[in-house]
């Protein structure tokens, strides 16, 4: 008998970006590869990379630890059964073909994703346009950035960013409005502090309702009552106005319309703007001094400005203000919209909106549609933009959309007036889901499941929020019986009888048909033009490197960048910016007597959308277990309610079921206001889908939901117990085995089964994953006692179980094969109350799978913590510093972040914590001033 040959692994390193945000990391993926396998050992960011010069976040940081194939769809299913790849496709290319057939091609909807690569969108949207025949292709990207996208086109004449990410270190003022971005773009972030540090005259402003962690940096921080954007900058074009900071003569030689936009901006009494605004007038009139006498200016905007109900106005009230005074086409100038995406960009430049073509074509101009027509050989090209993403659910809810594919995204949770959504789904005639994950929110509705290929696996080009086009490489190979979104539709699109223009058998080839539709009849008026990227082999685009567009060739068969509009000629017929007269109007979801908070939403630091991919990383819980509503202190003492309270949050629009969250008070808010993060969902609360409290409130011209300013009541939830129940991630008991037979892991099923508890009665749970677990946060309307006797009918009968009761604490712990694997900590007390049973996370978690020990469940039985555990939050998610450390650390002398750094690490690795330990000295240090002022 043959000896085996050894395996040998070589170690190597693989180049690709991060899936996250808009920022568009390169990252270095080190691999050990051999002949039969490869494994990703470590990420670091790319040194080279101009995106981010070898810098991650805490999410970019922790790629791998959401890079394992638990919870993966692996194979295609229907109506929940497993099918081969072939039985999937055609089944979908049937059921397409048959909805045309019945009901016309308007009735077939696509809805995909920023998370796609520009390869994946480009065959989408020739499928669909081309050859279908529909626009009803639209994207997530609307609910991100699509008003950025309309204000450009209307100021430009194309959807072109004037900026990089160089002009955010270069400019002499940095305004920041509607982006927290200390957490949404921490890379970036960096950056600027840096470029602060470096230029110590660079002023920089803060515009927000919340003072975030981006206000850390902030020389004035703006709190603007939420949606006066226009009303503000309309003011700034007023003031540059009267003080004769505006050149009109030589600005005219490249703009047209001032006249009209300074007609209406005057319709505003400049008197009025700051009470308007909810702003100090002297604060106001700073942040106007400082513009109109700037030497450069960029204004950094992202979903504050963008998700509105007047969010194109936004934007043209913005970029009104730059080409007033002459801030565009130079380095540290321009409107800069930032996405939230790691392919928005990408999405827009292939035509991914509903009202888009390919390549920035127009899809009202016949022209750009015989052109496009032309270069695909197309059956047909729409003759009008389809539905936007807001009215194609409503479509599909009114049975007018009868089949829709989702790819990538998960509509059903990012979508406002989540009860129409649902709704919509169910009465669909087929939904078609392609995605990564077994279970989100989406997939609950899915009669075909397809899985799809995700980062490691993924093999193609991302364009990030400067327009530079970076490899996403696949380093690993497609898991179980996963395809890339580009192979699945290319076997539908043949199935349908399109074999011709669908027989891609590499990226390469898609990217450079993309490449050569931008410069097909491309006569200079639109500056997506990638013809010096056309021609390249696969070997050639393998390597290829980060690259910009505009671009040139040069004489040496290599390329280089074009600031857009350096010469002042816009892609507009007249060649010509247009200034946009816009008016303020107020948001649309307005507060009443009845729903009188205002809600905002937004990202928090170590989470991404809906967490099915940072969800699976206990590191990036722990920075925040759950989703909680902000609220003023003054707000909360109305309201009769403390930290850690529980409130229902109710809107027009909820349904019977509010959402229900634990009370933070934070001092931070605008009264009157009140703060949600996006991210949790049904998967992971009973109550938690929050955007079921937003009306499907647009903006006219983009489509962009209003998810910034919804209107919603806020009263006390009370329960008669509360408490935390922990279950260890490694128990398997043979009493449980799964639908094949074999022995299961127990916690999904014993998860599924403790939250059922809690879901039959409309009691609240909240989910939130440990390192070696699940903790689940719970409020009944039983009493401690019933509520203990039904989570132990619950468990596995062969695990053993110890109960004690005392006046403030029922405790239950369940052990099997001498392991504690199950505490439930319950009591009747408020957790407001700080009461015994509530136990740090962290103490349990540090038990869960440890051997049995007496001493340590009479510890759990008492509720007596270990006192190391009692050190409030965590701060540095890295290295799992928290908050009360921190503090004894700064009162101790430490009176900077590098000094915290220096002592406790944290800040030191990804960086992503420092604006908060920036916080936390300034909240140390104020009240320290504010006695020294006293004396």
């Amino acid at each position: 008998m043959a000896t085996p040959k050894p395996e040998i692994f070589k170690a190597q390193l693989r180049q690709t970006t991060c899936p996250y945000c808009g920022v568009g990391c390169g990252v270095d993926v080190s691999c050990n590869v051999s002949e039969r396998t490869t494994s990703l050992d470590k990420v670091t960011g790319t040194p080279e990379h101009p995106a981010n010069y070898g810098r991650l976040c805490v999410k970019g940081t922790n790629l791998l630890e959401t890079n394992d194939l638990s919870g993966r769809l692996l194979h295609p299913t229907i109506a929940g059964a497993k099918v081969d790849w072939d039985t999937a496709t055609r089944a979908v290319a049937d059921k397409i073909s048959q909805t045309i057939a019945e009901h016309g091609s308007d009735a077939v909807a696509f809805y995909v994703s920023g998370q796609l690569l520009t390869e994946d969108y480009y065959v989408a949207n020739k499928l669909m346009k081309g050859f279908i025949g529909s626009a009803n292709i639209d994207t997530n990207s609307r609910l991100c950035m699509s008003s950025a996208v309309a204000g450009y086109k209307r100021a430009f004449g194309e959807d072109v960013v004037p900026c990089d990410y160089t002009d955010l270190e270069c400019t002499s003022l940095l305004v920041l409005t509607g982006s927290n971005t200390a957490w949404a773009h921490p890379v970036l972030f960096q950056r600027i502090q840096r470029a602060k540090l470096r230029n110590p005259d660079m002023k920089v402003v803060v515009i927000d309702p919340r003072e975030t962690e981006t206000c850390t940096i902030a020389d004035l921080h703006l709190p603007l009552k939420g949606g006066s954007d226009v009303a503000l900058f309309n003011g700034l074009l007023q003031f540059a106005h009267a003080n004769n900071a505006i050149d009109a003569a030589s600005i005219g030689e490249f703009t047209q319309g001032l006249d009209d936009a300074l007609a209406t901006a005057n319709t505003i009494d400049s008197k009025d703007i700051a009470g308007l605004c909810g702003l100090n007038e002297a604060d106001l009139a700073t942040f106007y001094q400082w513009f109109i006498n700037a030497e450069s200016a960029v204004t950094f905007y992202s979903m504050g400005v963008n998700q509105s109900s007047a969010g194109v106005d936004k934007a043209n009230a913005i970029i009104n203000c730059h080409l007033a005074l002459d801030f565009i086409g130079k380095p540290g100038c321009g409107p800069f919209s930032i996405t939230g995406q790691p392919n928005a960009m990408g999405g827009r430049e292939v035509g991914g909106l509903a009202n888009m073509l390919a390549a920035h074509c127009d899809i009202e101009n016949p022209k750009h549609r015989e052109n496009v027509k032309a270069f695909w050989q197309s059956p047909s090209i729409p003759e009008q933009g389809g539905l936007k993403a807001v009215d194609l659910f409503s479509a599909m809810d009114a049975g007018r959309i009868k089949f829709v594919w989702i790819m990538g995204t998960n509509p059903v949770v990012s979508m406002p007036y989540r009860e129409q959504v649902e709704s919509a789904l169910k009465k669909c005639d087929m939904v078609v889901v392609s995605d990564i994950v077994q279970s989100n929110d989406t997939l609950a509705f899915a009669d075909i499941a397809l899985p799809a290929t995700g980062w490691s696996e993924k093999d193609g080009t991302v364009t990030n929020s400067e327009r530079r086009i970076s490899r996403q490489r696949g380093i690993m190979p497609p898991p179980g019986e996963a395809k890339h979104d580009w192979q699945i539709m290319c076997d539908v699109a043949r199935k349908m009888g399109f074999n011709s223009a669908f027989s891609y058998s590499h990226p390469s080839e898609i990217f450079d048909e993309h490449a050569r539709l931008t410069a097909y009849k491309n006569d200079g008026a639109r500056l997506l033009n990638l013809a010096p990227l056309t021609g390249k082999s696969e070997a050639e685009y393998n390597v290829m490197a980060p690259v910009t567009w505009p671009l040139k060739a040069d004489t040496n068969k290599t390329c280089s960048p074009v600031r857009p509009y350096y010469n002042k000629v816009f892609s507009t017929p007249s060649g010509k910016a247009n200034f946009v007269a816009v008016t303020f109007n107020a948001p649309i979801q307005a507060t009443s007597n009845e729903y009188p908070f205002v809600l905002n939403s937004g990202r928090m630091r170590d989470q991404w959308h809906t967490m099915t991919r940072t969800g699976k990383a206990a590191i990036l819980h722990a920075h925040a277990t759950h989703a909680n509503v902000h609220i003023h202190p003054e707000d909360a003492t109305k309201l009769g309610v403390m930290q850690n309270d529980y409130v229902a949050l109710s809107s027009k629009v909820s349904g019977e079921t509010p959402c229900v969250f634990p009370v933070h008070v934070d001092k931070r808010q605008r009264q009157g206001d009140v703060f949600v993060p996006i991210h949790w969902s049904g998967e992971w609360g009973s109550h938690s889908k929050l955007a079921k409290l937003y009306a499907p409130v647009t903006d006219p011209i983009s489509g962009q939901p209003e998810l910034k300013h919804g209107a919603v009541s806020i009263v006390p939830a009370d329960f008669a117990s509360y408490g935390n129940l922990y279950i260890s991630d490694d128990c398997t008991a043979p009493s449980f085995v799964s639908p094949d037979g074999a022995s299961a892991n127990v916690t999904s099923y014993e998860v599924e089964k403790l939250t059922a508890i809690f879901d039959n009665t409309g009691d609240f749970w909240a989910k939130n994953l440990m390192d070696n677990g699940f903790s689940l946060s719970v409020a009944s309307q039983f009493t401690p006692h019933v509520l203990m006797s039904r989570l132990l009918a619950s468990l596995p009968k062969d695990w053993v179980c110890y109960q004690y009761k005392s006046a403030d604490s029922h405790v239950l712990v369940g052990t099997y094969e001498n392991a504690f694997c199950f505490m439930a900590f319950v009591g009747e007390q408020n957790p407001s109350t700080q009461p015994k049973y509530c136990v740090p996370n962290g103490w349990v978690d540090s038990t869960l799978k440890q051997a049995f020990d007496p001493e340590t469940l009479a510890s759990f039985l008492r509720c007596e913590v270990d006192e190391s555990f009692l050190n409030g939050q965590v701060i540095c998610s890295c290295f799992t510093v928290r908050e009360k450390t921190i503090n004894q650390a700064i009162a101790e002398g430490c009176s900077s972040v590098t000094a915290l750094g220096d002592k406790l690490k944290c800040g030191t690795n990804c960086g992503s914590c420092k604006p908060a330990l920036a916080t936390l000295l300034n909240d140390y240090i104020a009240p320290i001033e504010d006695i020294a002022r006293e004396r």
